[in-house]
């Protein structure tokens, strides 16, 4: 009996330009958005404490405002049925990847290790594992890469963003050999309901909570 949670592999189309609201127009405005959001990080860890200053408010707090903020309009959104431009025509009918993005970001902007600026060590290559490696392998998909050289080239790029970030933040670099091919597994599976935004994401920061207490 056919998994209700998997899409069959006749619903899976990898150039998303064919079902993406605006063409490819929509399609690249959906990129740059998803690469836009590699500065959230940023400003939350450097700059969250003044920004929350301005509203009264911790930076946890601030970002907690926002993710309701974005999860009610995309209440609001699934309700009238609407898409935007970039949006793919089945997400009229559930959660988008852009909100399944927020709620990713959002969670580890609250809950990495440490918190302040010492959680951009895990945090910022958390994010950047989503902003940089899932657009990169969905192009390659776009190109009829084989589903091996995907593979390998997102756990490759997944890989030196964590070692980057191991030399620019102090992540430990042995994280590198353990959360890159997790989160390129974690993209894999064609979930009906949970966007691949959300899990490489949710599953890498799961694993990164657990393991905390015994990272040095």
């Amino acid at each position: 009996m056919t998994n209700d949670l998997l899409l069959k592999p006749d619903d899976y189309e990898p150039d998303h330009v064919k079902h993406s609201v605006g063409g490819m127009g929509g399609h690249l405005f959906r990129r740059a958005v998803h690469l836009a959001m590699a500065i959230l990080p940023w400003i939350y860890y450097w700059h969250g404490d003044y920004i929350a200053e301005v509203f009264r408010v911790t930076p946890p707090q601030f970002a907690s405002a926002v993710v309701i903020i974005l999860l009610t309009a995309e209440a609001v959104r699934l309700k009238t049925g609407i898409t935007i431009v970039g949006q793919r025509e089945y997400e009229a009918h559930q959660i988008s990847a852009l909100a399944w993005g927020a709620i990713g970001v959002g969670l580890v902007l609250l809950v990495a290790p440490e918190g302040g600026l010492k959680g951009a060590a895990y945090g910022v290559p958390l994010i950047w594992s989503l902003t940089f490696v899932d657009p990169l392998m969905g192009e390659l998909r776009r190109a009829d890469a084989a589903p091996r050289t995907v593979a390998i080239v997102g756990v490759v790029a997944c890989a030196l963003v964590w070692v980057g970030c191991g030399f620019w933040l102090g992540t430990p670099l042995w994280m590198a050999l353990l959360m890159a091919p997790l989160t390129v597994a974690a993209e894999w599976p064609r979930l009906r309901w949970i966007d691949d935004n959300g899990m490489m994401v949710l599953v890498p920061l799961t694993l990164l909570l657990l393991l905390h207490p015994w990272i040095v």
